[in-house]
């Protein structure tokens, strides 16, 4: 039963189509499909032979085939059979429905048609009696007609005679939009009865109007009226057809000069911001402002409205008048936003502006102001985020350089810990206001803002790494040193009028580790929280921010910053070094008698160096590099042994002898580790700058002659330092190393190298110690 049709069909819906075919169409030659009386597919056709079919399916087929296809027939026959009396079912229903479709609709027409028969002589009743009252009537209204058309008409012959005395009221009242109203509509009559019947109200009405016509030219050219007026001065001319194409360049120029009052003031919008942020005025009086000037753009646009149907050829200067107001407009946006302009009051300039754009379109769309001031303010918002920075800049620098106020008047205790938390407030909390100001442009819904929101993402991102630049080299400038990127001079006048200040130097070493470890990071997750998206622009040299980079930058900042203060402080103790050693003459220099002077204002610069040091930096791990514990211990000992055998000799062969063997103990002495790695840490920096002064004053010492007494006072003084130092330092086998090499230089600059006697040295500095533990009860 697989019969193969032209279009393919399941078995089902095969069965479903042979069955309706049989139903509807019982006429054998109805049936079109090809059939074989010799094939096994035969049996679907009607020419089907029952006997014909068994044999071939005899001949062709086995037991198993045969006994298969039995069961395979007494299914299909149970199927068709099936979906025959669900055919027959349904078919049924719907005869039943039909046929009580039909019973209702015989039942609800039987009454009609009575219904209908009534209704018609009802209504020829009506139109019977309707002729009647139409010729009963039928004089009386042309009678009617002919009185109404002969009242219109002497009205409108009254209005004639009275249309002089109604354009004198007019006059005195200046209704000149009526006056020229009802000049117009009498204008008709003038043309067909004027030198007959209505000369003389022709002639009293002619000269009213030429009396009007001066009136709207003196509108029209006078400076104190409004645009509006002087516009509808110009369309009244027009209605009067007063050649009013001669006085096009001159209206045209009136309304430009016009331009001056409609452009928004830097005073309004200054006075504007100050109301809106004033808690006790609310945002009424911004208000009352913009509504002010939006009264006056709708003027200027029915203006432009207007000039376009009286000057057709206007359209190109009309459109560059619409242009230069809204670039006047934003010159100002850009000069408000040099100073210090906070987006919420920027929004409102922007609304404002986009308001005059859209009036304006809506009668010059020629122009594509919409398009020309998206281009303006892409300029002022880049500026305003420019300048929001530039003034982030100037707010850090001058938390930094109230340091150097706050440590001329000496009112607080840790200057260098009030600047350097004023600071980090500065950088930090005015970077976050700066981001959540700028959020505001990406939030507002104004159609001007929504086209430049991605452009406005790129500007912060690359604001803030410009930003981190300028501050990059603004902390060199302020420090003194000139960075691989400085360029502005100006900006550091205050800091370089007077000499820089070491603990300046500290505080931005220390707050460049802040930016690099605190603030950068932070920045980076409010912008990428806050500024999704972006990448309007095409930058050449990458992203707009890359923190990875600005970190890289102030890491070595802080380093080189931390250096430079340690350099700082090192080198006034070498002016100071470099005035001890150049003023004496060390030849001929006196018995020691104290320590000298020197040492106490080395001590009080050191002194000096360990406050800064405390304020800013934390402490290192309690740890003191004991002379054991480096590996220079030998060659500090024998310079100890040296200075013990000096004291016990007596002559001067000795001390020669003894200057020698020093030389040869250097040569196989271990070498100590001086200089390391500078730490964060007060101990590390504190070490470090003693290291270099001690090196320093070594130097010095070798560049000088000595004689016996200036050789002991050389001992004398070093000797005296060794105490404060080692309470002072961290790595005190390097100190007293250098300290012994400064006592072996000057030993080998020295005429006669003899050493003060032990007893002596002893009693000078322990007079000493108690007069430097008087002035500093506390240990530094």
């Amino acid at each position: 039963m697989g019969a193969e049709d032209n279009v393919p069909l399941d078995d089902k819906a095969k069965r479903m189509r042979d069955l309706l075919s049989s139903f509807y169409a019982p006429d054998p030659s109805t049936n079109n499909a090809p059939s074989n009386p010799g094939t096994l597919d035969a049996i679907n056709t009607s020419s089907f032979d029952a006997d014909q079919y068994m044999n071939l399916l005899i001949q062709k087929s086995n037991l198993d085939e045969l006994l298969q296809r039995h069961v395979e027939m007494a299914a299909e026959i149970k199927n068709i059979d099936t979906d025959l009396q669900m055919l027959v079912y349904e078919n049924y229903s719907k005869f039943i429905s039909a046929t009580d479709a039909i019973k209702r609709m015989k039942s609800d027409i039987v009454g009609m048609e009575a219904n209908m028969e009534q209704l018609l002589d009802k209504i020829m009743s009506v139109q019977s009696k309707s002729d009647g009252v139409n010729t009963s009537l039928f004089e009386k209204r042309e009678n009617i007609e002919k009185l109404h058309r002969t009242r219109n008409l002497l009205r409108k012959v009254q209005f004639i005679y009275d249309l002089p005395t109604r354009l004198g009221k007019c006059i005195e009242s200046e209704a000149y939009v009526d006056a020229v109203k009802f000049y117009t509509g009498a204008l008709p009559i003038f043309k067909a009865y004027g030198d007959s019947s209505f000369q003389d109200c022709k002639q009293a009405s002619e000269e009213a109007i030429s009396i009007i016509v001066k009136k709207l030219q003196g509108k029209l050219f006078s400076d104190s009226e409004s645009i509006q007026a002087r516009t509808e001065a110009a369309v009244l001319l027009k209605q009067l057809d007063f050649p009013v194409d001669s006085l096009q360049v001159k209206l045209l120029e009136k309304l430009e000069q016009s331009l001056g009052d409609l452009q928004l003031k830097t005073d309004d919008i200054e006075n504007a911001s100050m109301e809106s942020n004033d808690p006790k005025l609310g945002k009424v009086p911004d208000s009352v402002h913009i509504t002010a000037h939006e009264g006056s753009i709708r003027g200027f646009a029915e203006a432009i409205s207007a000039y376009r149907v009286i000057f057709p050829d206007s359209e190109g200067h009309l459109i560059k008048l619409a242009q230069d107001l809204v670039v006047k407009h934003f010159e100002t946006v850009e000069q408000c936003v040099k100073g210090r302009f906070s987006c919420a009051n920027l929004l409102v300039v922007l609304r404002t502006i986009w308001t005059d754009v859209l009036l304006m379109d809506e009668v010059l769309s020629e122009a594509v102001l919409p398009g020309f001031s998206l281009e303006a303010a892409q300029n002022a918002l880049k500026q305003h985020v420019a300048s929001t920075f530039n003034y982030l800049l100037h707010d850090i620098s001058d938390a930094l350089l109230r340091l150097n106020v706050s440590s001329k008047e000496a009112a607080e205790e840790n200057p260098l810990q009030v600047a350097l938390e004023a600071s980090k407030k500065a950088l930090l909390q005015g970077s976050m206001d700066v981001l959540l100001d700028f959020r505001q442009l990406l939030d507002d819904d104004l159609g001007l803002l929504v086209q430049l929101r991605d452009f406005v993402s790129d500007w912060v991102q690359e604001g803030f790494q410009d930003f981190f630049r300028a501050l990059y080299d603004r902390f060199f400038l302020l420090s003194g040193r000139k960075s691989s990127s400085s360029q502005d001079q100006g900006l550091t006048a205050g800091a370089h009028g007077e000499k820089v200040l070491a603990g300046l130097v500290l505080v931005l070493s220390q707050l460049s580790v802040f930016i690099e470890q605190t603030a950068i990071p932070r920045i980076t997750e409010e912008i990428a929280a806050s500024f999704p998206g972006g990448g309007a622009r095409v930058y050449e040299n990458g992203p707009a921010f890359v923190p990875g980079v600005m970190c890289r930058i102030f890491r070595s900042a802080g380093e080189r910053l931390l250096h430079h203060y340690i350099n700082m402080r090192t080198q006034k103790v070498s002016t100071l070094l470099r005035k001890r050693f150049t003023t004496p003459n060390w030849v001929k220099h006196k018995e020691p008698r104290e320590v000298h002077m020197f040492v106490d204002l080395f001590l009080q610069e050191l002194k000096e160096t360990t406050s800064e040091v405390k304020q800013i930096l934390p402490q290192g791990l309690e740890r003191k590099h004991r002379r054991s514990d480096s590996n220079g211990s030998t060659a500090s000992s024998r310079s100890n042994q040296l200075r013990d055998d000096k004291t016990n000799r007596s002559n001067t062969h000795k001390a020669r002898s003894q200057l020698l063997e020093t030389h040869l103990a250097k040569l196989f002495k271990q070498k100590v580790e001086i200089f390391t790695k500078v730490e964060r840490t007060q101990e590390s920096v504190v070490t470090t700058a003693v290291k270099l002064c001690l090196k320093s004053l070594q130097e010095f010492v070798r560049l000088q002659t000595f004689n016996r007494s200036g050789f002991q006072q050389i001992q004398l003084d070093i000797q005296f330092l060794r105490t404060p130092l080692k309470e002072t330092v961290e790595d005190e086998a390097a100190v007293d190393f250098l300290l012994d090499e400064v006592i072996v230089a000057a030993s080998e600059r020295c005429l006669d190298p003899i050493p003060l006697e032990p007893p002596i040295l002893d009693r000078l500095i322990q007079a000493k110690l108690a007069k430097w533990k008087e002035k500093n009860p506390i240990t530094p």
